[in-house]
């Protein structure tokens, strides 16, 4: 972006201005549609219930348990009165034996009376069997695999910074804990033309004022200043909106807590970037001095 044009212009509305959030119904700017890819949810589905909600995964569980259970009730039926202590013809009853039987209760009111049930609770049991440690295992894999609770900025801000026009964003740490060694890295999307005249979407490393920090415990606020260097240097506010540049952040520390190396991401789009605009202070010191943090204002964007 040129020394001027960035800062002088100021294209944003009024309500870019204002706490932000993503536009309603607006799509995460990383998803994207894949057409023709032959991969999907049972190609992979260790990576899918690992990587899905809890409540997704739980509801998973729940219909599986209960479809094994209803299949298994319906076999004992087929063989007829088979079921010892059970009434006969009653699929209720079979249903509970199979939970039974499933998850070795044995209650000992009813059990398998002929050859029949006694091989259909065999493959039962081995079915429970290998159906409890597969959930046992994804439930530990699940809760155990390490989150990074990074709060992003909705906002990128270009505004001056000791005189030069600087692209500004902040995170913060959300959880109470200390990441340590942690490092940021700022890369832009923009479409280029070869000299074959083939367009072509490249990334281009945008060099932070300071690109990492020993420990990252509140809040930190990148900085890109915008000179000669810079791959966005001579780009207005309009071009910026029509090449539909994207700007990519990514960090990875590790957790002091977990011992473990987390990342986590962000993609902002043109659209996000606010003009001559600052972040609102977020950090103050109590008359006891402590340092307070308010989130309320972390997305919080004043112009200037």
């Amino acid at each position: 972006m040129a020394a001027t044009s960035p800062v002088t212009s100021s294209p944003a509305t009024p309500g870019a201005a204002t706490p932000g959030g993503h536009t309603p119904g607006r799509r995460d700017p990383g998803e994207v549609l894949r057409v023709g890819a032959k991969q999907g949810y049972t190609d992979d589905a260790y990576h899918f219930l690992l990587v899905a909600s809890w409540p997704r995964v739980m509801l998973l569980v729940a219909s599986v348990y209960l479809g094994i259970n209803t299949l298994f009730a319906g076999l004992y039926m087929a063989g007829g009165d088979n079921i010892t202590g059970a009434r006969p013809g009653s699929f209720t009853d079979a249903f509970f034996f199979s939970v039974q039987t499933f998850s070795t209760i044995g209650y000992g009111v009813m059990s398998p009376k002929n050859y029949y049930a006694h091989v259909v609770v065999m493959l039962e049991a081995f079915v429970g069997l290998v159906t409890v440690a597969m959930a046992t295992g994804l439930m530990f894999a699940k809760f155990s695999r390490p989150t990074a609770r990074v709060l992003f900025s909705d906002k990128m801000v270009i505004a001056p910074r000791n005189g030069k026009p600087t692209l500004m964003f902040r995170l913060a740490n959300e959880r109470a804990n200390d990441i340590i060694e942690a490092s940021f890295r700022l890369t832009v999307l923009k479409p280029e033309v070869s000299a074959e005249g083939e367009r072509m979407r490249r990334m281009h490393e945008l060099v932070l004022v300071r690109g990492d920090t020993p420990l990252f415990t509140l809040t930190f606020q990148a900085l890109h200043v915008i000179d000669d260097t810079s791959p966005i240097h001579g780009m207005t506010p309009e071009q910026v909106a029509s090449d539909h540049l994207r700007f990519i952040v990514t960090v990875t520390g590790l957790d002091a807590t977990f011992a473990t190396t987390i990342n986590a991401r962000r993609i902002y789009e043109a659209e996000d970037i606010v003009y001559n605009a600052r972040f609102a202070d977020v950090l103050r010191n109590l008359p006891d001095g402590q340092l307070e943090l308010d989130y309320r204002k972390f997305h919080d964007v004043l112009p200037l």
